[in-house]
């Protein structure tokens, strides 16, 4: 009999945006929401620009007590995304050039005979006190750096309204259609889309699916054929609602968009 699924910290913070910390690189919005979650990996989806990524369950380190200015998830390796994926970020060593007086050194790079005596080579130490007076206050700039860094990524994305940030619907589009948009004037303003389909509605009428991949959404319209179909919103990823429009009888579309999806 398995055993029951215990769900993690992560996936008791429902809809509540949180942030990653360290950000992951290569994306441009360091704000997300819990989407779903496999035994051993989870997905969240970013607030901004709906970007929906996988991180394994052993890169997540725990979740701050503090949920003021924001909730912040702490990852046990800095990460990037990269190809489609979410992977370790890896620090390119970078070679440093010879010095004016140096030579080269081959031999440094070339393991031993057996039997035979690995080089020496000479390292200069300095023990002088300005030097040792020089590392101390690099490193206090770098203590520094790191706490600014520190608070830039905790309050990057703090606002005066972010109480309210944890309560809001899913970020939606502002998109130019009204209810009075057909067919025709939704392509001469953004072009034909990728593809259509259509699906059937109530009273001989029929919902038609406006697909613009690129975009990152879909734009749906009610009408009898498509031709003379009015729009009636939008929806992106996952069929959430992005876009709705008031309609003739004075009702918000979302409720039918809703229905549909």
């Amino acid at each position: 009999m398995p055993a029951p699924h215990i769900p993690t910290p992560l996936e008791q913070l429902g809809n509540r945006p949180f942030s990653f910390y360290p950000a992951i690189r290569n994306t441009q919005h360091n704000e997300w929401q819990f989407r779903r979650a496999h035994p051993d990996e989870i997905q969240v989806m970013n607030t901004k620009s709906l970007q929906e990524l996988w991180i394994p369950r052993g890169f997540l380190s725990g979740v701050s007590s503090i949920e003021e200015p924001v909730v912040i998830v702490g990852l046990l390796k800095e990460l990037e995304y990269r190809e489609g994926i979410v992977v370790p970020h890896v620090r390119r060593v970078i070679q440093m050039p010879l010095a004016a007086n140096d030579v080269p050194r081959p031999w440094l790079n070339t393991p031993p005979e057996p039997g035979q005596v690995a080089q020496v080579v000479g390292i200069r130490v300095e023990a002088s006190a300005e030097s040792q007076k020089g590392r101390k206050i690099l490193g206090a700039v770098a203590a520094g750096i790191l706490t600014c860094v520190v608070g830039m990524v905790i309050f990057r994305d703090a606002t005066a309204g972010s109480r309210a940030r944890f309560l809001r619907p899913v970020s939606r589009l502002s998109l130019p259609f009204t209810a009075n948009d057909d067919y025709e004037s939704v392509v001469s303003r953004i072009g034909y889309p990728e593809s259509s389909r259509s699906r059937p509605a109530s009273e001989g009428q029929a919902f038609y699916l406006l697909r613009y991949p690129d975009r990152a959404f879909t734009l749906v319209l009610l009408g009898s054929d498509r031709l003379h179909a009015l729009y009636i919103g939008a929806f992106g990823r996952g069929r959430r609602v992005i876009h709705s429009v008031i309609l003739p009888d004075g009702h918000d579309s979302s409720e039918l968009l809703t229905q549909m999806r």
